[in-house]
């Protein structure tokens, strides 16, 4: 067999080989949505915001499809807080949006296996940000290439032109204090010189819904079985889940674990909050040694070895030949 590159010289030398120009795939400029909060695009955007003498940072975007309004966040990397804090941010200003268009990175969507639990449950893996988006009834739809989300692409293009300028201006080199000029009126002053009216006046974004707080929604949360000394381990850590919860969860029963973006726990079982405390790995052995100690010890009774004196005329005291003259007929 003639290997593809050999065959491709041969032709070449015959004048038989013609190139093909590769054509550029063809796209079509989709229109914008006709209602604010219909769709909103979100994407990170890793640039040099302090100028090329600091490290790279990452503006977190959320741009809205039909009018171009623009809010950003600047974070170090493009994390899962990162993106939650800032849907959060949007959601207060304007609402819960319907959908979400954005790139296919891990930190929106996954490709792992489903697990066990979620076989039987019927479900599809989600990343922490996905289920938070299910839980305000947000879709998340997938952009394949960057010119799909071509709107929040070029408002990255327009902070990396005027964002950057105006850190420099006011020497700002640090992502908490480029935020705050972010949240005081950057992205206000944006929008007002950029932001057009949608084709249609209604908004389409939703109010959150009564009881449901965004501080239960924006949070990483895992289940753990309770061990019969009423301890979990949760990140290397133990936790004793004290006496007077009320109901108070059984060994071997499933209690949900939830850290919140500003790192508060919560121990969860049956949707109400449990009354817990943290324990060292050599308190963890302290309670269990007592706990050895407290315990009876299962202690054999000796069996009672003393033998009984035979009786005066037992046949023993008498001699072997007594038993002997007993025993001829």
């Amino acid at each position: 067999m003639v290997d593809h590159e050999t065959l491709r010289r041969w032709l070449l030398q015959e004048g038989d080989w013609k190139k093909r120009r590769k054509r550029k795939t063809h796209r079509s400029r989709r229109e914008r949505r006709a209602h604010f909060g219909e769709l909103v695009q979100m994407d990170g955007s890793h640039h040099a915001w302090f100028g090329p003498e600091h490290a790279k940072a990452c503006l977190m975007n959320m741009v809205d499809d039909a009018t171009g309004a623009t809010l950003g966040l600047m974070d170090h990397q493009e994390t899962t807080e990162a993106a939650m804090r800032l849907l959060w941010r949007w959601i207060k200003r304007h609402g819960i949006p319907v959908a979400l268009y954005t790139d296919r990175k891990n930190v929106y969507l996954t490709d792992r296996e489903p697990t066990l639990e979620e076989q039987l449950a019927g479900e599809t893996p989600k990343t922490a940000f996905g289920k938070a988006c299910e839980k305000l009834n947000i879709e998340i739809i997938a952009a394949y290439s960057p010119q799909a989300k071509g709107r929040v692409e070029r408002s990255n293009g327009t902070y990396q032109d005027r964002l950057v300028k105006e850190l420099a201006l006011r020497h700002i080199t640090t992502c908490k204090t480029a935020d705050k000029l972010l949240k005081n009126g950057f992205c206000r002053a944006l929008n007002e010189k950029f932001a057009q009216a949608p084709l249609e006046q209604e908004d389409y974004h939703r109010l959150l819904p009564k009881g449901l707080k965004l501080d239960d929604i924006f949070c990483f949360e895992e289940y753990r079985v309770v061990q019969n000394d009423w301890t979990i381990q949760y990140k290397n850590l133990y936790y004793q889940i004290l006496k007077g919860n009320k109901p108070l969860p059984k060994p071997k029963d499933k209690i949900l674990v939830r850290i919140h973006i500003d790192d508060h726990m919560q121990l969860l079982y049956r949707g109400k909050p449990l009354d817990f405390r943290p324990i060292s790995v050599k308190q963890l052995h302290q309670q269990l040694h007592r706990q050895h100690d407290k315990t009876p010890a299962l202690v054999a009774t000796p069996k009672d070895r003393s033998t009984k004196k035979p009786a005066q005329n037992h046949p023993w005291r008498q001699g072997c030949s007594l038993m002997r003259n007993e025993a001829t007929p």
